[in-house]
């Protein structure tokens, strides 16, 4: 199969189309799960008690406010380096799952510091990175809605994007490179996990669930992006692309 065909927005729009379902289906059947064994299974702590069970949605959602981050300028950078179009586009339905991953994961992270810390929020610096990674993705949107020439619009927002990954080490390695409330990693690829082996895997179900989730709504929005941005005639052509026709 020639995949590179793909490349283009009107030959991607009836594949997102179809793998949709599918994602969609895979992500909630893992978020059931892994909040099965998270809430009911998982035993309780013996220092936090039942308020640690946040970690299932917290520990998740900061993985892919980082993850998700991290691919849209790869997607913006492929699309300045190729000027590919749907390169550009992917990175603009990125941004807003994104932001939206960023900003549960500061609001878990208030709910689990209240009973932890006695307070909903401290200038730790993981919590203070993980606000202005909040702000990068709202930067990055808010740039690119306000340059109304695309191309200028994509380059601009690209270039945001890219300088804002040095943000992500700074997230991730905070807690080693300063004296933080915040606790150290349980999972790390160079140690052995610092949890009982069920909690890990409602964790790593929860995640797997969540990136599910985030393909699947990204390629709808992406589909979303392609009709408002590619209204050109072809599009509006039944014979040549029937499905986004239909769609319009």
């Amino acid at each position: 199969m020639n995949w590179s065909k793909y490349s283009a927005p009107l030959a991607f729009y009836p594949l997102a189309g179809k793998m949709i379902p599918w994602f969609s289906a895979v992500a909630a059947l893992a978020i059931a799960v892994g909040l099965y064994i998270g809430l009911l299974v998982a035993p309780t702590d013996f220092q936090q008690g039942d308020s640690y069970r946040i970690i299932f949605v917290h520990v998740p959602a900061a993985w892919m406010s980082m993850f998700l981050y991290v691919v849209m300028a790869i997607w913006a950078g492929v699309g300045m380096g190729l000027n590919a179009r749907l390169s550009f586009m992917m990175a603009q339905a990125i941004a807003p799952t994104g932001a939206m991953f960023t900003f549960l994961a500061l609001l878990t992270g208030a709910m689990w510091g209240k009973p932890t810390w006695g307070a909903w929020w401290v200038w730790d610096a993981r919590l203070t990175s993980e606000l202005i990674l909040l702000f990068q993705y709202a930067g990055v949107m808010l740039l690119r809605t306000s340059i109304d020439d695309l191309r200028r619009a994509d380059r601009a927002s690209g270039v945001l994007a890219l300088v804002g990954v040095v943000n992500i080490p700074i997230i991730y390695f905070s807690v080693k490179w300063w004296n933080t409330l915040h606790q150290g990693a349980s999972v790390s690829m160079t140690a052995a996990p610092k949890m009982a082996t069920i909690m890990l895997t409602a964790m790593l179900l929860m995640t797997f669930g969540f990136w599910m989730y985030s393909i699947a709504v990204i390629l709808s929005r992406v589909r979303c992006v392609i009709l408002e941005r590619e209204s050109q005639p072809a599009w509006g052509n039944p014979s040549a692309a029937p499905e986004v026709a239909e769609a319009r």
